[in-house]
């Protein structure tokens, strides 16, 4: 039986709001917490994130990329502060959902090979379920209540 416009459809559209807007929250409330906590040049915050990354190297599935943010403490942290910002807005507008989820995603795998990779068992991580979050929203898009969304029916609708 074919549920068009009916209940199933309509929660089917509405399916990924819930992670969108969840990841969406949770990457500007990150981003902006390392700017409103002293900001990404605080010395305060470099040496959280230094002794983060320090402590997890020798575990770590990528000690290169552990180096190359000891390296540059500063502008690592200012990148992925203002990488969270502009994921998390375009996440909550539901803008350009597939590449921010993307780099979301990519993000979110560094974290785990450079921070929680030896976290076990894996599960207990948090963040290979963000990865997972947002390859989800990578693969499926903005859905509902989202300018992506308007877009895509604005183009049918001219069709």
């Amino acid at each position: 039986m074919d549920d068009q416009g009916g209940v199933r459809e309509r929660l089917a559209r509405h399916g990924v709001l819930p992670l969108r807007l969840f990841l969406g929250v949770t990457f500007l409330y990150a981003g902006l917490d390392k700017f409103l906590s002293g900001g990404p040049f605080s010395s305060v915050d470099r040496e959280v994130m230094r002794s983060m990354l320090e402590f997890g190297r020798d575990t770590s599935a990528a000690p290169w990329l552990v180096d190359l943010a000891l390296d540059n403490a500063g502008p690592a942290l200012t990148g992925v502060a203002v990488a969270e910002v502009v994921v998390g807005v375009l996440l909550l507008v539901g803008v350009l959902t597939r590449p921010a989820a993307m780099l979301g995603a990519v993000m979110a795998l560094g974290f785990w090979v450079t921070v929680s990779w030896e976290t076990s068992p894996y599960y207990f991580g948090g963040d290979l379920p963000y990865a997972v979050g947002f390859l989800t929203l990578a693969l499926t898009g903005a859905g509902a209540f989202s300018v992506d969304s308007a877009r895509a029916t604005r183009r049918a609708a001219a069709r």
